[in-house]
């Protein structure tokens, strides 16, 4: 996408709304897109889950959600619950890394960490309570994040280094939802 503007919503989840399945989820992937629409380039997910919603080909979309969240914590654990799989996309700010670079990551690399407050729980938390609930949680989960500039000032235009890491991170998508070579299909069929 060439504009840095955050276009609107194609597929969303607000707290209260109904799921978005198509079938059955437990032999779905999920793309998760994570942010806040009004935060500049704290939007980058969402962003990104709209630009891949409208270049699935049909094949993938038939077994593939992509839904943008503006929530975090416990809310998470309604959208997330009954997946196969789960692919995270949110922005990131490390500082060691310029805005624009795309960060990998597996489940197992997510940390939990105790938090003073019951009130905010971030993913690997929202996964390992999940579990802990004998909830049906994704058995892989992996995690796109976009390195960002700034997060926090109020607008809804992303920075451009920002916005020019959206292509690169929808075609990084696409690649992991290919059919027997993304990064869910070969441990499945091992399975099988």
């Amino acid at each position: 996408m060439n504009s840095a503007a955050i276009p609107a919503a194609t597929t969303s989840v607000m707290s209260g709304s109904p799921l978005p399945f198509q079938g059955d989820p437990a032999s779905r992937t999920l793309v998760l897109g994570l942010g806040n629409d009004i935060l500049s380039d704290d939007a980058v997910g969402l962003l990104v889950a709209r630009e891949l919603q409208g270049r699935l080909p049909v094949a993938d979309a038939a077994r593939c959600d992509v839904v943008e969240v503006c929530e975090m914590g416990l809310a998470l654990l309604d959208v997330i619950v009954g997946y196969r799989d789960l692919i995270i996309v949110d922005s990131i700010q490390t500082g060691r890394a310029a805005p624009g670079t795309l960060h990998e990551f597996q489940g197992e690399q997510i940390e939990t960490r105790r938090v003073a407050s019951p009130h905010f729980l971030g993913v690997g938390e929202t996964l390992a309570l999940g579990r802990l609930l004998g909830l049906a949680m994704p058995e892989t989960v992996r995690i796109l994040a976009i390195e960002v500039a700034d997060p926090f000032t109020l607008g809804t235009k992303l920075t451009p280094a920002v916005a020019a890491a959206t292509r690169t991170a929808v075609s990084r998508l696409k690649s992991w939802l290919l059919p027997r070579r993304g990064p869910f299909r070969a441990a499945h069929e091992r399975l099988a």
